[in-house]
């Protein structure tokens, strides 16, 4: 692994939101909806049910996506948003039943110069 592989894996992060929003009446179930919606629109894809996650070329790129995230919550419900290097995402280890699962694939990066 070059050094540069090695720097990069600590600038570039992973967003994952987590929530439990109340579905009882139909009010919180359309907020629940738009609020996932929106992350989907934002670029954030399923890992669990609910837990959504996002690849940000930097940290700077996650506040960004962070800052979006806060915008659109909903009125009601918990909702935590983490932030992790691309060395820590890597160190996750997936398991369906007790078959090990690999991670999902991280988008390609390009340098533009």
């Amino acid at each position: 692994m070059s050094k540069t592989q090695r720097f990069n894996q600590y600038r570039i992060m992973w967003l994952m939101v987590f929530f439990d929003l109340p579905t009882e009446t139909k009010k919180d179930r359309r907020n629940a909806n738009l609020f996932r919606k929106r992350l989907i629109k934002d670029g954030f894809s399923m890992f669990q049910f609910s837990i959504y996650m996002r690849h940000c070329a930097s940290r700077e790129n996650a506040k960004v996506h962070m800052k979006r995230v806060k915008g659109f919550l909903p009125p009601n419900g918990f909702v935590a948003i983490m932030q992790i290097t691309d060395k820590q995402f890597g160190m996750i280890e997936l398991f369906h039943g007790k078959k090990k699962e690999k991670l999902p694939e991280m988008p390609q990066q390009l340098t533009l110069f």
